[in-house]
Protein backbone atom coordinates (compact mmCIF):
# COMPACT_ATOMS: atom_id res chain seq x y z
CA UNK A 1 0.00 0.00 0.00
CA UNK A 2 2.81 2.38 0.84
CA UNK A 3 6.25 2.93 -0.66
CA UNK A 4 9.42 2.69 1.37
CA UNK A 5 9.40 5.51 3.89
CA UNK A 6 12.34 7.88 3.57
CA UNK A 7 13.12 6.79 0.00
CA UNK A 8 12.39 10.18 -1.61
CA UNK A 9 15.32 11.09 -3.89
CA UNK A 10 16.10 14.44 -2.28
CA UNK A 11 18.77 15.40 -4.81
CA UNK A 12 16.37 15.11 -7.75
CA UNK A 13 13.69 17.55 -6.72
CA UNK A 14 13.24 20.97 -5.20
CA UNK A 15 13.72 20.67 -1.47
CA UNK A 16 10.48 22.53 -0.74
CA UNK A 17 8.62 19.72 -2.49
CA UNK A 18 9.74 17.33 0.24
CA UNK A 19 7.19 19.05 2.52
CA UNK A 20 3.43 19.48 2.32
CA UNK A 21 3.29 22.83 4.08
CA UNK A 22 0.29 24.98 3.21
CA UNK A 23 1.47 27.33 0.44
CA UNK A 24 -0.09 30.21 2.35
CA UNK A 25 2.34 29.75 5.25
CA UNK A 26 5.86 31.08 5.61
CA UNK A 27 7.53 28.81 8.16
CA UNK A 28 10.39 30.56 9.98
CA UNK A 29 9.95 28.76 13.29
CA UNK A 30 12.18 25.69 13.11
CA UNK A 31 13.78 26.73 16.40
CA UNK A 32 10.31 26.25 17.89
CA UNK A 33 8.30 23.50 16.23
CA UNK A 34 9.17 22.14 12.81
CA UNK A 35 6.86 20.59 10.19
CA UNK A 36 7.31 16.95 9.30
CA UNK A 37 8.61 16.15 5.83
CA UNK A 38 6.53 13.88 3.61
CA UNK A 39 8.85 10.97 4.41
CA UNK A 40 7.96 11.18 8.12
CA UNK A 41 4.23 11.40 7.35
CA UNK A 42 4.53 8.32 5.13
CA UNK A 43 6.41 6.39 7.80
CA UNK A 44 3.82 7.18 10.48
CA UNK A 45 0.91 6.44 8.15
CA UNK A 46 2.43 3.09 7.25
CA UNK A 47 2.96 2.27 10.92
CA UNK A 48 -0.66 3.18 11.75
CA UNK A 49 -1.97 1.07 8.85
CA UNK A 50 0.12 -1.94 9.87
CA UNK A 51 -0.90 -1.59 13.50
CA UNK A 52 -4.58 -1.41 12.62
CA UNK A 53 -4.47 -4.32 10.18
CA UNK A 54 -1.85 -6.74 11.52
CA UNK A 55 -0.96 -5.46 14.98
CA UNK A 56 1.90 -7.36 16.61
CA UNK A 57 2.55 -9.51 13.53
CA UNK A 58 4.57 -6.52 12.29
CA UNK A 59 6.45 -5.97 15.55
CA UNK A 60 9.69 -7.36 14.15
CA UNK A 61 9.72 -4.66 11.47
CA UNK A 62 8.96 -2.01 14.07
CA UNK A 63 11.97 -3.16 16.07
CA UNK A 64 14.04 -2.83 12.91
CA UNK A 65 12.94 0.83 12.76
CA UNK A 66 14.27 1.29 16.29
CA UNK A 67 17.62 -0.23 15.36
CA UNK A 68 17.84 1.96 12.25
CA UNK A 69 17.14 5.07 14.30
CA UNK A 70 19.90 4.21 16.77
CA UNK A 71 22.32 3.83 13.86
CA UNK A 72 21.20 7.19 12.44
CA UNK A 73 21.72 8.70 15.89
CA UNK A 74 25.26 7.28 15.90
CA UNK A 75 25.87 8.92 12.51
CA UNK A 76 24.37 12.25 13.59
CA UNK A 77 26.43 12.49 16.79
CA UNK A 78 29.54 10.76 15.46
CA UNK A 79 29.34 8.28 18.33
CA UNK A 80 31.38 5.08 18.25
CA UNK A 81 28.42 2.70 18.39
CA UNK A 82 24.66 2.69 17.90
CA UNK A 83 24.49 0.96 21.30
CA UNK A 84 25.45 4.32 22.84
CA UNK A 85 22.23 6.00 21.62
CA UNK A 86 19.27 6.07 24.01
CA UNK A 87 15.79 7.00 22.76
CA UNK A 88 14.07 9.12 25.39
CA UNK A 89 11.00 11.37 25.56
CA UNK A 90 12.63 14.81 25.40
CA UNK A 91 15.68 16.94 26.15
CA UNK A 92 14.57 17.61 29.72
CA UNK A 93 14.48 13.89 30.51
CA UNK A 94 18.01 13.41 29.21
CA UNK A 95 19.50 16.30 31.17
CA UNK A 96 17.55 15.24 34.25
CA UNK A 97 19.08 11.75 34.07
CA UNK A 98 22.50 13.31 34.58
CA UNK A 99 21.44 16.01 37.03
CA UNK A 100 19.53 13.55 39.24
CA UNK A 101 21.95 10.67 38.82
CA UNK A 102 25.32 12.18 39.64
CA UNK A 103 26.69 11.56 43.14
CA UNK A 104 26.77 15.18 44.23
CA UNK A 105 29.10 16.24 47.02
CA UNK A 106 28.84 19.23 49.31
CA UNK A 107 30.93 21.99 47.80
CA UNK A 108 30.41 20.95 44.18
CA UNK A 109 29.41 23.63 41.70
CA UNK A 110 27.63 23.77 38.34
CA UNK A 111 28.51 26.35 35.68
CA UNK A 112 25.70 27.36 33.31
CA UNK A 113 24.33 30.28 31.31
CA UNK A 114 22.24 32.64 33.40
CA UNK A 115 19.42 32.91 30.87
CA UNK A 116 19.43 29.43 29.34
CA UNK A 117 16.25 27.63 28.31
CA UNK A 118 14.48 25.95 31.28
CA UNK A 119 15.37 22.46 29.98
CA UNK A 120 19.02 23.25 30.65
CA UNK A 121 18.44 25.26 33.79
CA UNK A 122 15.74 23.73 35.98
CA UNK A 123 17.31 20.22 36.27
CA UNK A 124 20.51 21.81 37.60
CA UNK A 125 18.59 24.08 39.95
CA UNK A 126 16.78 21.02 41.28
CA UNK A 127 20.10 19.20 41.77
CA UNK A 128 21.43 22.19 43.73
CA UNK A 129 18.40 22.00 46.02
CA UNK A 130 19.16 18.37 46.92
CA UNK A 131 22.73 19.00 47.99
CA UNK A 132 24.99 21.87 49.01
CA UNK A 133 25.83 22.59 45.37
CA UNK A 134 26.61 26.07 44.08
CA UNK A 135 25.11 27.33 40.83
CA UNK A 136 27.48 29.61 38.96
CA UNK A 137 25.42 31.56 36.44
CA UNK A 138 27.24 33.30 33.59
CA UNK A 139 25.76 36.20 31.62
CA UNK A 140 26.79 35.22 28.09
CA UNK A 141 25.09 38.23 26.50
CA UNK A 142 27.45 40.56 28.37
CA UNK A 143 30.58 38.57 27.53
CA UNK A 144 32.94 39.48 24.70
CA UNK A 145 34.25 35.91 24.81
CA UNK A 146 31.38 33.61 25.89
CA UNK A 147 33.51 30.45 26.08
CA UNK A 148 36.12 32.14 28.25
CA UNK A 149 33.39 33.59 30.46
CA UNK A 150 32.11 30.06 31.12
CA UNK A 151 35.57 28.56 31.61
CA UNK A 152 36.57 31.36 34.00
CA UNK A 153 33.96 30.06 36.47
CA UNK A 154 35.22 26.46 36.30
CA UNK A 155 37.51 25.28 39.08
CA UNK A 156 38.52 22.04 40.76
CA UNK A 157 35.10 21.68 42.42
CA UNK A 158 33.08 22.13 39.22
CA UNK A 159 31.09 18.94 38.65
CA UNK A 160 29.32 19.99 35.42
CA UNK A 161 29.60 22.67 32.78
CA UNK A 162 26.09 22.73 31.27
CA UNK A 163 25.91 24.49 27.90
CA UNK A 164 23.43 24.87 25.07
CA UNK A 165 25.06 24.42 21.69
CA UNK A 166 22.98 27.35 20.39
CA UNK A 167 21.19 29.84 22.62
CA UNK A 168 17.46 29.58 22.05
CA UNK A 169 16.84 33.36 22.13
CA UNK A 170 19.97 35.13 20.89
CA UNK A 171 21.08 32.40 18.47
CA UNK A 172 24.68 32.45 19.79
CA UNK A 173 26.48 29.25 18.73
CA UNK A 174 29.07 28.20 21.26
CA UNK A 175 32.42 26.74 20.24
CA UNK A 176 31.86 23.31 21.75
CA UNK A 177 35.23 21.98 20.63
CA UNK A 178 36.98 24.80 22.48
CA UNK A 179 35.00 24.15 25.65
CA UNK A 180 35.54 20.41 25.44
CA UNK A 181 39.28 20.79 24.88
CA UNK A 182 39.60 23.05 27.93
CA UNK A 183 37.72 20.55 30.09
CA UNK A 184 39.48 17.44 28.81
CA UNK A 185 41.82 17.19 31.80
CA UNK A 186 39.44 18.79 34.29
CA UNK A 187 37.15 16.92 36.70
CA UNK A 188 34.11 18.76 35.33
CA UNK A 189 31.72 16.94 33.01
CA UNK A 190 30.66 18.66 29.81
CA UNK A 191 26.88 18.39 29.25
CA UNK A 192 25.34 19.81 26.07
CA UNK A 193 21.74 20.63 25.24
CA UNK A 194 21.99 20.26 21.46
CA UNK A 195 18.35 20.78 20.48
CA UNK A 196 19.06 24.06 18.64
CA UNK A 197 21.95 22.72 16.54
CA UNK A 198 21.34 19.07 15.65
CA UNK A 199 19.95 19.07 12.13
CA UNK A 200 21.19 22.60 11.43
CA UNK A 201 24.90 22.30 12.19
CA UNK A 202 27.19 19.23 12.24
CA UNK A 203 28.32 18.07 15.68
CA UNK A 204 30.69 15.34 16.89
CA UNK A 205 30.56 14.27 20.53
CA UNK A 206 34.06 12.83 20.16
CA UNK A 207 35.71 15.81 18.49
CA UNK A 208 34.05 18.22 20.93
CA UNK A 209 34.97 16.26 24.05
CA UNK A 210 31.34 16.06 25.18
CA UNK A 211 30.42 13.81 28.10
CA UNK A 212 26.63 14.01 27.85
CA UNK A 213 24.23 15.23 25.16
CA UNK A 214 20.45 15.43 24.83
CA UNK A 215 18.26 16.73 22.02
CA UNK A 216 14.57 16.47 21.22
CA UNK A 217 13.42 15.79 17.65
CA UNK A 218 10.82 18.45 16.99
CA UNK A 219 13.03 21.36 15.91
CA UNK A 220 15.88 21.15 13.36
CA UNK A 221 15.64 17.36 13.14
CA UNK A 222 12.16 17.76 11.59
CA UNK A 223 10.70 15.07 13.82
CA UNK A 224 7.85 14.77 16.30
CA UNK A 225 7.61 15.77 19.92
CA UNK A 226 7.96 12.94 22.41
CA UNK A 227 11.16 11.33 21.13
CA UNK A 228 14.73 12.45 21.78
CA UNK A 229 18.32 11.33 21.37
CA UNK A 230 20.47 10.92 24.48
CA UNK A 231 24.17 10.10 24.61
CA UNK A 232 26.40 9.58 27.62
CA UNK A 233 30.07 8.69 27.46
CA UNK A 234 30.01 4.94 28.22
CA UNK A 235 32.74 5.24 30.84
CA UNK A 236 30.25 7.20 32.95
CA UNK A 237 27.50 4.57 32.92
CA UNK A 238 28.57 3.07 36.23
CA UNK A 239 28.90 6.46 37.89
CA UNK A 240 25.31 7.51 37.24
CA UNK A 241 22.63 6.47 39.73
CA UNK A 242 19.55 5.48 37.74
CA UNK A 243 16.31 7.16 38.80
CA UNK A 244 13.97 5.38 36.36
CA UNK A 245 13.49 1.63 36.33
CA UNK A 246 11.36 -0.85 34.41
CA UNK A 247 11.26 -3.87 32.15
CA UNK A 248 13.10 -2.32 29.20
CA UNK A 249 16.24 -1.07 30.94
CA UNK A 250 17.46 -4.42 32.25
CA UNK A 251 20.11 -6.62 30.68
CA UNK A 252 17.69 -9.54 30.21
CA UNK A 253 14.81 -7.44 28.90
CA UNK A 254 12.96 -10.34 27.27
CA UNK A 255 13.12 -12.73 30.23
CA UNK A 256 9.98 -11.66 32.06
CA UNK A 257 10.11 -14.46 34.65
CA UNK A 258 13.59 -13.62 35.86
CA UNK A 259 13.68 -12.22 39.39
CA UNK A 260 17.25 -10.93 39.57
CA UNK A 261 18.17 -8.05 37.28
CA UNK A 262 20.86 -5.57 36.43
CA UNK A 263 20.92 -2.54 34.12
CA UNK A 264 21.62 -3.17 30.45
CA UNK A 265 25.30 -2.68 29.60
CA UNK A 266 24.49 -0.18 26.83
CA UNK A 267 22.42 3.01 26.55
CA UNK A 268 19.20 1.01 26.81
CA UNK A 269 19.71 1.26 30.59
CA UNK A 270 18.30 4.80 30.33
CA UNK A 271 15.04 3.64 28.68
CA UNK A 272 12.90 2.41 31.54
CA UNK A 273 9.86 1.19 29.59
CA UNK A 274 8.19 0.89 26.20
CA UNK A 275 9.44 3.37 23.62
CA UNK A 276 7.51 5.83 21.45
CA UNK A 277 7.24 3.58 18.40
CA UNK A 278 5.25 6.09 16.39
CA UNK A 279 7.80 8.82 17.10
CA UNK A 280 10.64 6.45 16.23
CA UNK A 281 9.14 5.82 12.78
CA UNK A 282 8.81 9.55 12.11
CA UNK A 283 12.26 10.52 13.34
CA UNK A 284 13.94 7.68 11.48
CA UNK A 285 12.43 8.93 8.22
CA UNK A 286 13.36 12.55 8.94
CA UNK A 287 16.97 11.67 9.78
CA UNK A 288 17.32 9.61 6.63
CA UNK A 289 16.17 12.66 4.68
CA UNK A 290 18.75 14.84 6.42
CA UNK A 291 21.44 12.29 5.65
CA UNK A 292 20.38 12.16 1.99
CA UNK A 293 20.65 15.94 1.68
CA UNK A 294 23.90 16.05 3.69
CA UNK A 295 24.64 17.96 6.88
CA UNK A 296 27.21 20.22 5.24
CA UNK A 297 24.80 21.25 2.50
CA UNK A 298 22.08 21.82 5.09
CA UNK A 299 24.44 23.98 7.14
CA UNK A 300 25.44 26.04 4.10
CA UNK A 301 21.87 26.54 2.91
CA UNK A 302 20.71 27.63 6.36
CA UNK A 303 23.66 30.01 6.70
CA UNK A 304 22.82 31.57 3.35
CA UNK A 305 19.19 32.11 4.34
CA UNK A 306 20.05 33.58 7.73
CA UNK A 307 22.58 35.92 6.08
CA UNK A 308 19.92 37.13 3.62
CA UNK A 309 17.51 37.82 6.48
CA UNK A 310 20.25 39.55 8.49
CA UNK A 311 21.06 42.01 5.71
CA UNK A 312 17.40 42.74 5.02
CA UNK A 313 16.23 43.34 8.60
CA UNK A 314 19.21 45.65 9.19
CA UNK A 315 18.22 47.60 6.08
CA UNK A 316 14.76 48.00 7.61
CA UNK A 317 16.27 49.58 10.72
CA UNK A 318 15.99 46.57 13.01
CA UNK A 319 18.65 45.81 15.62
CA UNK A 320 20.10 42.33 15.10
CA UNK A 321 20.84 40.53 18.36
CA UNK A 322 22.34 37.35 16.96
CA UNK A 323 26.15 37.40 16.74
CA UNK A 324 28.07 36.43 13.62
CA UNK A 325 28.78 32.99 15.08
CA UNK A 326 25.36 31.42 14.70
CA UNK A 327 23.49 28.41 13.33
CA UNK A 328 19.87 28.78 12.19
CA UNK A 329 18.50 31.52 14.43
CA UNK A 330 18.29 35.24 13.67
CA UNK A 331 16.98 37.37 16.52
CA UNK A 332 16.25 41.08 16.06
CA UNK A 333 14.32 43.95 17.60
CA UNK A 334 12.12 46.33 15.56
CA UNK A 335 13.02 50.05 15.61
CA UNK A 336 10.33 50.87 18.17
CA UNK A 337 11.28 47.91 20.37
CA UNK A 338 7.74 46.47 20.35
CA UNK A 339 8.50 42.91 19.25
CA UNK A 340 5.13 41.53 20.30
CA UNK A 341 3.20 44.03 18.19
CA UNK A 342 5.24 43.22 15.11
CA UNK A 343 5.02 39.49 15.82
CA UNK A 344 1.22 39.73 15.91
CA UNK A 345 1.23 41.36 12.48
CA UNK A 346 3.51 38.66 11.12
CA UNK A 347 1.30 35.91 12.55
CA UNK A 348 -1.84 37.54 11.13
CA UNK A 349 -0.21 37.32 7.70
CA UNK A 350 0.75 33.65 8.13
CA UNK A 351 4.46 34.21 8.84
CA UNK A 352 5.35 31.72 11.56
CA UNK A 353 8.11 32.89 13.88
CA UNK A 354 8.53 33.53 17.62
CA UNK A 355 9.24 36.16 20.25
CA UNK A 356 12.13 35.17 22.51
CA UNK A 357 14.18 37.32 24.86
CA UNK A 358 12.40 40.49 23.79
CA UNK A 359 13.24 40.00 20.12
CA UNK A 360 11.64 38.44 17.07
CA UNK A 361 13.21 35.11 16.15
CA UNK A 362 13.37 33.94 12.54
CA UNK A 363 14.64 30.38 11.99
CA UNK A 364 14.55 29.08 8.38
CA UNK A 365 15.67 25.58 7.37
CA UNK A 366 17.54 24.26 4.36
CA UNK A 367 14.39 23.87 2.25
CA UNK A 368 12.97 27.36 2.90
CA UNK A 369 12.54 28.95 -0.56
CA UNK A 370 13.71 32.46 -1.45
CA UNK A 371 10.12 33.47 -2.16
CA UNK A 372 9.16 32.74 1.45
CA UNK A 373 12.02 34.88 2.75
CA UNK A 374 10.92 37.73 0.48
CA UNK A 375 7.31 37.46 1.61
CA UNK A 376 8.34 37.46 5.27
CA UNK A 377 10.47 40.56 4.75
CA UNK A 378 7.71 42.40 2.88
CA UNK A 379 5.30 41.56 5.71
CA UNK A 380 7.86 42.71 8.27
CA UNK A 381 8.39 46.02 6.44
CA UNK A 382 4.65 46.66 6.42
CA UNK A 383 4.44 45.88 10.14
CA UNK A 384 7.23 48.23 11.24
Amino acid sequence: MFGAAGSIPAKRMKYRELFDLDPGLVHLNHAGLAPWPRAAVTAVTQFAYENARWSSRRQRRWLDEERRLRELGRWLLDAESADEIALLKNTSEGISLLAAGLPWRDGDNIVLAADDFPSNRIPWEAAAQRAAVELRRVDLAAADDPEQALLARVDGRTRVLAASSVHYATGLRLDLARLGAALRDAPALFCVDAIQSLGAHPLSVRDCGIDCLAADAHKWLLGPEGVALFWLRPELYGELRLSQHGWHMVAAAGDYDRRDWQPAPDARRFECGSLNTLGIHALRASLELLRAVGLREIEERIADRVAQLDRAVRALGCAVRTPARRAGILSFAPPDGDARRVHRRLAENQVLCAVRGGGIRFSPHFYTPAADLQRALETLEAAL
